[in-house]
């Protein structure tokens, strides 16, 4: 559980850094399952369902974005939910109810790993209200040279801004020049492996370029309050496809804690749909690229 310090911090600023949420036992069978996974992508030349690469991989010297839904790979990704401190970290802020909206496993090659433009997660999933976040799990020291996740404080509490690139297509980024994107109030968010970020799902964030010699390997789940219920994109995809017996059955294999629900809280927020999409998008590193996303960081 956390304090009720932690909760109110994340409740006004909209983020949190979590310390030492696994044991040491577990971090290390992450750290091992994630470079053994690394490892694999020597075999792989063009991204697919489960590599992102970045830009320069090959055999010889492995360089990714992204493992994607590592916890459909190994169920230990799903079951160190539960068997650590985060599901209960997670409780504390979205109730008793909650389902995971996907998992990523985030490992910035060294020297020029790739940067994340600055974007708001719920503008990829809007949802039928803003009970969502995204943990963090930091697998290595993150540094303020390995590309360190930033937010702008406060940021959740205001609009869902535009993503869409020049020629109006959603692009996964903002345009720096937002005039509500207040860059003078930047946070870096560092920790050591085993600490954990959560950053609420409205909240503007970023990363920077990894400029030192070691990956920064971050684990992700983004997850939501199960009467949070998804409008487009993400689970939504999943669910337009299912019928209402494999609907029921999908919500219930995405429960974390609690149990699914047949009410959706439908709230007033700032909702904003990721459309017109791209004709070629994927990942947010393709999205990003591919829509020709205005840079804060080169």
């Amino acid at each position: 559980m956390l304090s009720n310090d932690e909760i109110n911090q994340y409740n006004d600023d909209g983020y949190i850094l979590v310390e030492k949420v696994v044991s040491p036992d577990q971090l290390l069978k992450l750290q091992e399952m994630t470079y053994e996974l690394i490892e694999g992508s020597r075999k792989v030349s063009e991204s697919n369902h489960i590599y992102d690469l970045d830009e320069g991989h090959s055999k010889e010297q492995p360089r990714l974005n992204r493992i994607k839904l590592p916890h459909k790979l190994d169920p230990y990704f799903w079951d160190i939910l539960e068997q650590s401190k985060i599901t209960s970290a997670i409780k504390s802020l979205l109730g008793e109810n909650i389902q995971l909206q996907t998992s990523k496993l985030n490992t910035k090659a060294p020297d020029g790993g790739s940067s994340v433009e600055w974007h708001q997660d719920v503008a990829f999933y809007p949802l039928t209200n803003d009970s969502v976040l995204a943990v963090g799990l930091m697998l290595e020291d993150v540094t303020l040279e390995n590309g360190p996740l930033q937010v702008i404080p406060k940021s959740h509490k205001g609009p869902t801004l535009d993503h869409s690139n020049d020629q109006g297509l959603f692009c996964g980024a903002i345009n720096p020049d937002d005039p509500n994107f207040e860059k003078e109030k930047i946070v870096t968010i560092t920790g050591k492996a085993g600490d954990m970020s959560v950053h609420h799902g409205r909240i503007l964030h970023g990363s920077a370029p990894n400029r030192s010699d070691r990956a920064r390997l971050m684990l992700f789940y983004e997850c939501n309050a199960a009467d949070a219920w998804p409008l487009l994109g993400g689970a939504a995809v999943t669910i337009q496809k299912l019928g209402s017996g494999e609907l029921w059955e999908d919500l219930h294999v995405r429960t974390i804690a609690g149990q699914p629900t047949k009410e959706p809280r439908i709230e007033n927020w700032p909702v904003r749909m990721p459309v017109p999409p791209l004709k070629l998008g994927g990942s947010i590193f393709k999205t990003q690229k591919s829509g020709g996303a205005r840079s804060f960081y080169d």
